[in-house]
C-alpha cells in the first residue's frame, strides 16, 4: 500500500517525508515518527523551522559531498546533531548534483548528456551506492547508529532526497520486509514532490535549448535507476541480508535489531 503518512507540510522542503507507514510481509508495519527522509535543509524558512523542530530530531545524516554541503548549508533545528556521511567521497565521476553545472551550456549539455547519456550516468551512480567503499562505510555507520533508540527520531538526506536517500530508504524498507512494489512506489514518490519544485528550472533550461529528457533524467527518478542498485546488490552480495552483513558489516543480530527498532508487529 502507498505511504500516506507525512509530517506537517514543509513547503521549503517538499520531499521531506516519513520513511515509515508501510506494511511488511509478516503482518507488521514500519513505525512512523522515528525516521524521516528529505532533500537538503538549506531552504527551510524561519516560519517553517518550528515544523522541522517539532519532529524532535536527534540526528540528521547528511549524505552529500563536501562541495554540496558548502554550496547549500543545512539549517539544523536546535537539539539535532548534524552528522556528515559523504557516501560519494570515493567517486571519481561527477555525482548527480554536479551534473547540473553542465546545463548552463545547452550545446555541451546535449552533447554530453543527451541520447540517454544522463540516464546512463545515473545508473552508474546507483551502482556506486552499493559498491563504492565510501558508500558502504557511510551507510554502515548510519544504519548502525539508527539501530540505537538514543539516536531517534532521525532524518537522512542528500541534495534532492531522491538518489542516495532513495537507495537508503529502499535498502532499509527491504530489510524490514516491505513488499518490493511498495519499496519502488516509495522511491518513485520523489517525482511527485521534486519535479514540481524544479518546474521553473525545467522551463527555463528547455527554453534555452536543453533537451527536456536530460532534465527529467537528472531531476527525477526512474525505476531503472533503483533496479541498477538492486542488481548490483544481488550480483555482488546475493541479497539484502548479505548486503547488510558483508557489504555494511551488520550481522544477523544487528539486522534483527534494526527490524525490531522500526517494525511494529501485532
Amino acid at each position: 500500500m502507498p505511504n500516506e503518512f507525512r509530517p506537517p507540510t514543509i513547503s521549503s522542503a517538499p520531499n521531506l517525508r516519513d520513511t515509515g507507514g508501510y506494511a511488511t510481509r509478516d503482518g507488521g508495519q514500519v513505525r512512523t515518527g522515528l525516521l524521516y527522509r528529505s532533500e537538503q535543509l538549506s531552504k527551510i524558512t524561519d516560519a517553517e523551522m518550528p515544523l522541522l523542530a517539532a519532529l524532535g530530531l536527534k540526528k540528521i545524516y547528511d549524505l552529500r559531498t563536501t562541495d554540496e554541503r558548502a554550496a547549500q548549508t543545512d539549517r539544523v533545528p536546535t537539539g539535532a546533531q548534524d552528522v556528515v556521511v559523504d557516501v560519494l567521497a570515493d567517486e571519481k565521476q561527477a555525482g548527480p548534483a554536479e551534473l547540473l553545472h553542465l546545463l548552463d551550456n545547452p550545446q555541451e549539455a546535449n552533447a554530453k548528456l543527451g541520447s540517454g547519456k544522463a540516464a546512463a550516468l545515473f545508473r552508474h551512480g546507483y551502482i556506486a551506492f552499493v559498491s563504492l567503499p565510501s558508500a558502504r562505510t557511510g551507510f554502515a555507520r548510519m544504519f548502525k547508529e539508527l539501530a540505537d533508540a538514543n539516536n531517534l527520531p532521525a532524518l537522512y538526506h542528500c541534495t534532492t532526497g531522491k538518489d542516495r536517500t532513495g537507495w537508503a530508504s529502499a535498502a532499509l524498507l527491504t530489510l524490514c520486509g516491505v513488499a518490493d512494489e511498495d519499496v519502488v512506489r516509495d522511491y518513485l514518490l520523489s517525482n511527485d514532490y521534486i519535479l514540481p519544485e524544479y518546474q521553473g528550472m525545467i522551463d527555463k533550461l528547455t527554453g534555452i535549448g536543453v533537451e527536456k529528457n536530460i532534465l527529467l533524467s537528472i531531476l527525477g527518478v526512474r525505476r531503472e535507476y533503483l533496479d541498477a542498485s538492486f542488481k548490483e546488490m544481488h550480483d555482488r552480495f546475493g541479497g539484502i541480508e548479505e548486503y547488510f552483513a558483508r557489504g555494511l558489516g551488520i550481522d544477523a543480530a544487528g539486522q534483527q535489531t534494526l527490524r525490531d527498532r522500526f517494525v511494529e508487529r501485532p
